[in-house]
């Protein structure tokens, strides 16, 4: 499947024929540092990605705050970016017991900047990973 893993925490970079997936725990600081991240990525999240951040800002946090109107949600649209997200869902079990269970779900980024903050902590949002398109990525 992939030909490049490096995994840490959450810190992780894979990729397969089309698309490359980043793991959200990296600071914008190591984003641009990793060597194992490829050049064209790592040039974005320098030049468009993280206008808006701080260094020290976790992708997770970025894009968990990130406003609907902001420029670099068009960016994110260009990429084709899918934001692959774990939510609380209420389940009853066969004795009809309420159980409450993460349930991992892949959006885009329209999908996730529509919730506001208060409706991503209500529904227990975790951001996990950003797959972009490579096609995608090298049109930039």
């Amino acid at each position: 499947m992939g030909n490049q893993v490096v995994y840490e925490d959450g810190k992780y970079c894979m990729q397969d024929v089309g698309t490359l997936y980043v793991g959200c725990k990296f600071h914008f600081g190591e984003l641009l540092e990793n060597e194992e991240i490829p050049f064209k990525f790592r040039l974005l999240c320098e030049r468009y990605l993280s206008t808006e951040s701080d260094r020290e800002d976790t992708l997770e946090t970025h894009l968990y705050y990130l406003d609907p109107k902001s420029f670099v949600v068009k960016i994110y649209k260009q990429l084709k970016a899918k934001i692959k997200i774990n939510v609380l869902q209420e389940k009853k079990d066969r004795q009809g017991h309420v159980q409450r269970e993460y349930v991992t779900k892949n959006l885009s980024i329209e999908e996730l900047t529509a919730m506001t903050p208060a409706q991503k902590e209500e529904l227990g949002v975790v951001i996990q990973e950003l797959a972009v398109s490579k096609f995608a990525l090298m049109a930039f």
